[in-house]
């Protein structure tokens, strides 16, 4: 593992675009057991104003985790997935996301932390539309236990 301070503020590439698809928000919705008619209605979806079905809040989660499989991937931040305990999620949304969108997610590590033998990682992704206008940022952090845990 490299030195945390070298990865606070590391930048990665874009993901490639994700198109949101209305059978991928109601199977999410299904999944987190979002019963609003909205999720799964496209009239519905309407009638509050918007252009197609609403993907539940926790689904921008899908377009962050793409984003985040560069840091996994990038063997200077030190990840072996199968050590890993998801930690914490957090999200600030700055519109609905929606069946039809292009989404991009872009991903920085934001913090590294070294605890007990232990490595916390946080990144956030920023989540735009395809005419680069932001949609949501994801905040995760995950703990890598170390060989010793």
């Amino acid at each position: 593992m490299s030195d945390p301070q070298t990865l606070a503020g590391r930048t990665y590439p874009p993901a490639p675009p994700y198109q949101v698809g209305r059978e991928a928000v109601r199977a999410f919705a299904d999944a987190v057991q979002a019963r609003h008619p909205a999720h799964h209605d496209v009239e519905a979806a309407r009638a509050l104003g918007h252009a197609d079905v609403v993907a539940p809040p926790t689904f921008a989660v899908v377009v962050a985790q793409r984003a985040e499989a560069a840091v996994v991937a990038d063997p200077e931040a030190g990840i072996d997935f199968s050590r890993v305990v998801h930690a914490d999620e957090r999200f600030v949304h700055h519109r609905p996301i929606v069946a039809g969108d292009e989404l991009t997610g872009t991903v920085r590590i934001h913090a590294v932390k070294e605890l007990g033998g232990n490595r916390m990682v946080t990144t956030v992704t920023e989540i735009t539309d395809a005419g680069g206008a932001p949609v949501a940022d994801v905040t995760s952090t995950l703990l890598v236990r170390g060989e010793e845990s």
